[in-house]
């Protein structure tokens, strides 16, 4: 090791998560991270940065806030750094555009000396370490000085975010007329030019690449369509007790559960993270309304309880090929472009995948995940690789939730330093989840009596 360093903690990625872990770490003193990400720079999701679009959550869910209100990189104090606490204050609203967060996302980078962009990780290798210890060799690839590195650690941290899903019957077919949503600002001109456009899904991502096509529909005369497999295009759960479970006491709840009795409740909580914002569907609606006025309806078509089952070239564009599982119906549709709002899913690291003889796995090939976010391994029980937001199966809906990003943080931070640097409080809800065994009761002041 020639006397090199020996880090705490090396980052993989820098998405939100790691970098909140970036931002909490800057204030744990005697903790040396360092955190590598292959992109040049800070950006995130920029393919979806559609004008007019807010995040999902308050502004409180921002890099640090939910354990740290004090932190120079909270939200309030980049709006306060960047003159616009007043204008914030009197637009009164909790939902902050997607564009601002990505801003103060890139605040926050560029003020971490920690958080090294185009550093590609090449390797990554269990050692032991000069003092006896194991840990973790990384071999990195500097893109700008075009020279491999190597760096030393005791615990990593893989938060190299998610990657678009595109159904395996699509993937031959992507193109600059068939793509997905992630890359819908790259590519949108294609539809300004286009006889007629597809939007294919039913989350949010592809309600708003529908409305913003939908804006443009009367000045360029496209006729547009929108297949779902979903029942229906439905609102994302967003009462007061259903966000509850986006908290630490679901997660704790759900952590001890069986596999099985998981896996069963993920497949009966889809709206509480894939259906789209009641503001979307309004925005939707109120469009389609404004258009048909004088029973002009433009060319339009919705349909839910479809399933997109090819796409085959044609003289005119695309031939689509679906079917509506409820008439139990298939149909052909002719289209110059297609845009898949088929969501995202866990990107799995290079070097992870190098590991699979070693890693325990359940028989659908996930990790087994420790309670700490550890990674479970047939050596050693625990290991110090900690994942973010690769979790949903093991600690439920919150994995990829921004607010519960931070008390994940402050999990990992505490169990590598040994102590409690961020407190993690364990009631944060009014209900429960599991059975209260000793529920309070009131005595009454007097005797109750008929």
């Amino acid at each position: 090791m020639n006397n090199q360093k020996i880090y705490d903690v090396i980052g993989i990625g820098l998405g939100p998560f790691n970098l909140g872990l970036a931002a909490l770490i800057d204030n744990v003193a005697d903790m040396s991270a360092i955190f590598f990400e292959k992109k040049k720079e800070f950006n995130w999701h920029p393919g979806m940065m559609i004008e007019g679009t807010t995040l999902q959550v308050p502004f409180f869910a921002d890099l640090v806030s939910m354990v740290d209100v004090r932190s120079k990189y909270s939200f309030l104090h980049y709006l306060q750094v960047h003159n616009r606490l007043y204008h914030f204050y009197f637009l009164e609203k909790f939902h902050i555009p997607r564009k601002e967060y990505n801003h103060y996302c890139r605040w926050v980078s560029e003020q971490l000396s920690q958080c090294r962009y185009g550093m590609e990780v090449e390797r990554v290798a269990p050692i032991e370490l000069g003092d006896g210890k194991n840990g973790y060799e990384v071999n990195i690839w500097n893109k700008e000085a075009l020279v491999s590195e190597k760096y030393y650690t005791r615990n990593l941290v893989s938060g190299i975010g998610s990657v678009p899903i595109v159904p395996l019957t699509f993937r031959e077919k992507l193109g600059s007329h068939i793509f997905h949503s992630s890359k819908y600002l790259e590519k949108k001109e294609v539809c300004k030019h286009a006889r007629s456009v597809t939007v294919i899904g039913s989350g949010q991502s592809a309600a708003e690449v529908f409305l913003d096509v939908l804006k443009d529909q009367e000045q360029h005369g496209y006729s547009l369509n929108w297949y779902t497999r979903s029942k229906g295009f439905f609102p994302m759960e967003y009462s007061k007790l259903g966000l509850e479970y986006f908290s630490p006491d679901y997660t704790d709840f759900f952590y001890n559960l069986s596999q099985e009795k998981k896996d069963s409740l993920l497949k009966d909580q889809a709206l509480l993270y894939k259906g789209i914002s009641t503001e979307t569907i309004a925005d939707i609606y109120c469009s389609l309304y404004d258009r048909s006025i004088g029973s002009d309806y433009p060319p339009v078509t919705l349909q839910a309880m479809t399933e997109v089952t090819g796409i085959e070239n044609s003289e005119c564009g695309y031939e689509i090929q679906g079917f509506h599982h409820v008439k139990e119906e298939s149909f052909h549709q002719q289209t110059d472009v297609v845009i898949l709002g088929t969501g995202y899913e866990t990107a799995i690291p290079t070097f992870l995948r190098e590991w699979k003889d070693i890693l325990v796995t359940d028989g659908l090939g996930r990790f087994h995940i420790s309670e700490d976010y550890r990674l479970e391994t047939y050596e050693n029980g625990k290991s110090n690789i900690f994942i973010q937001n690769g979790e949903m199966h093991t600690h439920g809906v919150g994995a990829p939730d921004l607010g519960l990003g931070p008390h994940r943080n402050a999990v990992i931070i505490n169990q590598i330093v040994g102590k409690e640097v961020y407190p993690v409080h364990k009631k944060n809800v009014f209900q429960t989840f599991g059975v209260q065994k000793d529920a309070p009761t009131k005595v009454p002041d007097h005797q109750f009596s008929r």
